[in-house]
């Protein structure tokens, strides 16, 4: 079993960041981790979507703009990072999704214009940290979930969220290691903690 893990994390102290490493830490499946801001994952243009319109045409699914649209269709977790910034996550993710939601690919519609996945995935795990609390998230993971549900049928999706870290009143340390306590149990839940 093979997984992808697509960091959205700026960075280098990013909180967001330590989570993921530890619920990795734990994780007994193979990951590739994708870097949207590393990897230069521009949003789609005119130009860069005619040519995907044609690889799409064309059933050319080696075509290297359809490269990521086919890895996230091929793996069976799906590991997202990304901070919570201003009501969404970092615009790298939203990038990267233009590139993955690719009809054919990740998903397609049947006869009755209905949506159905192609996805091989079974679960989504989404991994964020927020300064403030998290409030109306239909923008950051809500978003996602959304995709899961309506586009790629991806039966799964769970969220591990520090809230409230950068609050006058909070303790980090205590919220981050409850967020990891959570991460614990889940992963004992489905079978899956590793070392």
């Amino acid at each position: 079993m093979t997984g992808i893990l697509i960091n959205a994390c700026v960075r280098k102290q990013s909180r967001t960041a330590y989570l993921t490493r530890y619920f990795l830490s734990k994780w007994n499946e193979e990951i590739t981790e994708i870097l949207p801001l590393q990897e230069g994952i521009s949003g789609l243009d005119e130009q860069t979507l005619g040519i995907r319109d044609k690889a799409l045409a064309g059933r050319d699914y080696g075509h290297p703009v359809l490269k990521y649209a086919v890895q996230f269709s091929e793996a069976d977790t799906v590991i997202i990072a990304a901070p919570f910034w201003d009501l969404s996550f970092p615009a790298q993710l939203k990038n990267y999704i233009e590139r993955v939601n690719a009809v054919g690919v990740t998903f397609d519609y049947d006869e009755k214009g209905i949506p159905f996945g192609l996805c091989r995935a079974k679960r989504l795990i989404y991994i964020t940290t927020a300064g403030g609390k998290i409030e109306n998230d239909i923008y950051g993971y809500g978003y996602v979930k959304q995709l899961c549900e309506s586009f790629w049928k991806i039966p799964e999706t769970v969220c591990f969220a520090a809230e409230e870290l950068d609050m006058p009143y909070a303790d980090p340390e205590t919220i981050l290691n409850n967020t990891k306590k959570q991460m614990d149990l889940y992963l004992e839940q489905i079978g899956h903690a590793g070392n």
